[in-house]
């Protein structure tokens, strides 16, 4: 092997063990998708609390501001974080938010959607580019939740269901908040069972929220119940 190419090699191999070393140094929030607290499959049929036989197609989910307090009562707050779980890019689920610590966390909270003064903002870049299919416009801002798929209960074209969740003005301001008390200085896993968001939907006689109203504001807040910490 000629020079370059050691020279190559080692280059790769230092920067290959400096990524490892930065991601084992790397406190993380870490998402997973259930169903019945059994690991979600996509298009996979699942029966609902309504007895709706159902395969879920699309998942997309905002998750925003997530803030890290330790026992000290220190909290790590990134702001302007904005971040989108999407089930077509599992890299998604895996969230960095600092560097670990010896430091027992006591809690963690953050956002399932996001707040008005960035809806207000108009489209961004990054997790918030429109190219994403989560903006409606700048009258709607920001979809907080999307979740689409099929059941024979719906009696709609191709079976399908679509479920849009957002909305920034009141009384349909659709962000809601979740924290968790935890004991741990590890990363942090937490689980969202679709089963929950389905707890209270008969999808014979709703299978189609696409704007902000009343009934989106309801599965807002049952979309917190969907949140578990592991």
């Amino acid at each position: 092997m000629t020079k370059k190419g050691i020279h190559t090699v080692f280059l790769f191999l230092f920067c290959f063990q400096a990524y490892s070393q930065s991601k084992n140094d790397s406190l993380y929030v870490n998402f997973h998708l259930e169903f019945n607290k059994l690991p979600f499959e996509l298009n996979k049929k699942y029966v609902s609390a309504s007895k709706d036989t159902l395969s879920i197609e699309t998942f997309r989910c905002y998750i925003s501001n997530i803030q890290i307090q330790y026992s000290d009562n220190f909290v790590f707050y990134k702001k302007n974080s904005y971040h989108l779980l999407d089930f077509d890019n599992p890299n998604s689920f895996q969230i960095p938010i600092t560097k670990k610590s010896d430091k027992l966390i006591s809690k963690v909270t953050f956002n399932i959607g996001i707040d008005s003064l960035t809806n207000t903002a108009g489209a961004m870049d990054g997790d918030l580019d429109p190219t994403k299919g989560m903006y409606w416009a700048w009258q709607s801002g920001y979809i907080n939740i999307k979740i689409e798929g099929k059941s024979t209960s719906c009696k709609t074209r191709n079976n399908e269901f679509q479920f849009h969740i957002g909305g920034y003005r009141e009384p349909n301001y659709m962000m809601r908040k979740v924290e968790f008390n935890c004991n741990s200085n590890d990363n942090i896993t937490i689980a969202i069972d679709l089963k929950d968001f389905f707890s209270n939907i008969n999808l014979a006689q709703t299978n189609s929220v696409m704007i902000p109203c009343k009934l989106a504001t309801e599965l807002a807040n049952d979309s917190v119940k969907m949140f578990h910490l592991e």
